[in-house]
């Protein structure tokens, strides 16, 4: 974190300092990272005590002290040795320093701001563009996915003085989630992927999702930039509704960075990418992009349209495309290999369309006469939308003719349901409650040359499925 004096810290916040026996003075520096959880804390970190729905942080503030907390910034006087700064919501008052931290680092245009939201893609994205952002300058980027009110702000705050760029995922689960991010760190980049089912029950249906994720591109201002994805109807709308520069990415042919000649294949999918070059003209380079799934290479489009934008040479958004293997954990992630036994990983998270396009790369990456098994779990967070959109998933996993589909956990069932009622399917489906029996009966019945996609929500509980299989064929 920049540096501030406890005062100053104060001030942002809207809180009330108290020095108690600590020995600190109103002027003392602190310049730590944040954390929410005491388990995270490490020397010289600030710790806000948050009540959530499950647990109260100020329970924790004694634990966090201890691992060396040098700020506890609760919502009530705790009995901690070090300073504290009693606000009326830590939650806000974690937003509140995050925003000042922004504004201190970004004066002068020091700091540039990417943001990045969408219904898919977020942290695929994000990774890429933070390696091309890390060539230009020292970045900061979200950890994991961290991308909502907390974890948002627990980004912003690791920007130093030092720092050239932030990359920040700007997540929601409600109309204005994205505004009020947007407010704490303004992008002078906005990225917006898709707009798709994810969430769409917390949304209220596909038109909300609309809403939300096109507060990105509302918020940016004429000095900006507005990345958006030509190929999704839904976001080239959005280029309607921003002040600033648009720049669009995608498969079509009026997109302004563009790929061309896409072949997908079990090392993952080369194509030509197409970009305008320094005077105008029109720059192509052979890629071969190793992340596993035909639908990344939308995501690597949208990194390399923001890595061109931020300054850096084509040449090199090539190489930081072609030098990454994974679009993250649990995502796409080829594991396994004993009799000749690929398990991919794609656990870690699940929409409608991310399924549909995880099974389609299954089905093209099997080897040929070789068996196809989709272990899939529930897709979360759909609402009203759930039961249809199970169905489709299962009726997908027929039509592509997947040798065998696993279903697991009862808010599953549904799409177990409707692959077994499509007379048309030779295959097999079969249901478990629980990941333990599911990986049991995998243990038994995969055979050699057997190709394995683990694929869920992250609520499922499927990622670590997808790990033991792994393990257990590795």
């Amino acid at each position: 974190m920049i540096a501030l004096t406890l005062a100053e810290i104060a001030v942002a916040v809207g809180g009330r300092l108290l020095l108690g026996s600590s020995g600190a003075a109103p002027e003392t520096i602190i310049s730590g990272e944040s954390q929410t959880d005491s388990r995270e804390v490490m020397p010289g970190n600030l710790f806000f005590a948050r009540r959530g729905e499950e647990t109260d942080g100020h329970r924790y503030a004694a634990q966090a002290v201890d691992a060396g907390a040098v700020l506890i910034v609760c919502e009530r006087e705790v009995d901690a040795r070090v300073p504290q700064i009693i606000v009326s919501d830590a939650t806000e008052a974690l937003g509140a320093l995050a925003a000042e931290v922004v504004r201190r680092a970004g004066s002068g245009g020091r700091l540039r701001i990417v943001g990045i939201t969408g219904s898919n893609g977020k942290t695929t994205t994000k990774n890429l563009v933070a390696a091309m952002a890390e060539r230009l300058g020292p970045t900061v980027a979200s950890i994991k996915s961290f991308n909502n009110e907390v974890g948002g702000p627990l980004t912003m705050l690791r920007v130093t003085a030092e720092t050239k760029t932030l990359v920040a995922e700007m997540g929601a689960s409600a109309e204005g989630e994205i505004s009020r991010l947007t407010a704490m760190a303004p992008p002078d980049i906005g990225v917006v992927l898709s707009v798709g089912l994810a969430h769409a029950g917390e949304f209220g249906g596909i038109e909300a999702t609309f809403r939300t994720k096109s507060e990105m591109v509302r918020d940016l201002d004429e000095s900006a930039v507005a990345v958006l994805n030509r190929d999704d109807p839904r976001v080239a709308m959005m280029a309607e509704l921003t002040r600033a520069r648009v720049v669009t990415f995608g498969l079509h042919a009026e997109a302004d960075v563009r790929a061309s000649e896409v072949q997908p294949s079990a090392e993952g999918t080369s194509f030509v990418l197409h970009a305008p070059g320094p005077g105008g003209e029109t720059a192509s380079r052979a890629v071969r992009f190793r992340v596993l799934g035909e639908h990344h290479v939308m995501n690597a489009l949208a990194a390399a349209t923001v890595g061109l934008t931020l300054g850096l040479p084509l040449d090199e958004v090539v190489e930081v495309l072609e030098a990454a293997t994974l679009a993250a954990p649990g995502r796409m992630q080829v594991l396994g290999g004993r009799d000749g036994i690929t398990i991919i990983n794609d656990a870690y998270n699940a929409s409608p369309d991310s399924m549909n396009a995880a099974l389609k790369t299954l089905a093209l990456v099997a080897k040929l006469g070789a068996r196809t098994v989709a272990v899939l779990g529930a897709m979360s967070e759909l609402g009203e939308l759930s039961g249809e959109a199970h169905d489709r998933i299962g009726l997908q996993a027929v039509r592509l003719r997947i040798s065998e589909l696993v279903v697991v956990g009862d808010a599953a069932r549904r799409l177990h349901i409707s692959a077994i009622n499509e007379g048309s399917w030779d295959g097999e489906s079969v249901f478990f409650s629980d990941p333990d029996a599911a990986f049991a009966y995998l243990l038994d019945t995969l055979k050699p040359g057997d190709t394995v996609l683990v694929k869920s929500s992250n609520a499922a509980g499927l990622q670590a499925l997808g790990d033991r299989l792994g393990e257990a064929y590795a």
